[in-house]
């Protein structure tokens, strides 16, 4: 992430901005953008403060290192377990994104093939397709127009 600007350009601008330059002559003349000196000025108006907000720190996984490692002992010993039927063995609340996520942090997959049988939609089997039937079946005579 960038690195916020400092108090000494805010000074500036905002000293200027109070002289009369509008929002778009201070964004020329700083190499800023004129969103941020409409920010700049709103939050002086605002707040009384110039300095800008701390920047937000990473939040904490939702899922405890237990947790996950629990998570891959249920995938392990179930391996055709739907990402619900997981969260329901887990004592977690967490989304299911979040299950996934650490899922592939982990490096696992979850393929369902070998355990379930069939990968395609239950109307669809394997074997002759419906249209193979049709090239065996007798043509009807050409007809031609005069």
């Amino acid at each position: 992430m960038a690195a916020a600007y400092s108090i000494d350009l805010r000074t500036r601008v905002l000293k200027d901005a109070d002289a009369g330059l509008s929002s778009k002559e201070l964004a020329e003349r700083y190499h800023v953008s004129r969103a941020w000196v409409d920010a700049l000025k709103q939050r002086r108006r605002e707040t009384g403060s110039i300095a800008p907000r701390p920047q937000t720190t990473f939040r904490r996984r939702v899922l405890a290192e237990r947790e996950e490692a629990r998570l891959v002992a249920l995938i392990t010993a179930r391996p055709d377990a739907t990402l619900v039927e997981l969260r329901e063995a887990l004592p977690t609340t967490a989304a299911l994104s979040t299950l996934w996520r650490a899922i592939e942090r982990r490096g696992l997959t979850v393929k369902k093939n070998r355990t379930r049988g069939r990968t395609t939609p239950a109307g669809r089997r394997r074997g002759a397709s419906p249209l193979a039937g049709l090239a065996a079946a007798p043509r009807c005579a050409a007809v031609r127009l005069p």
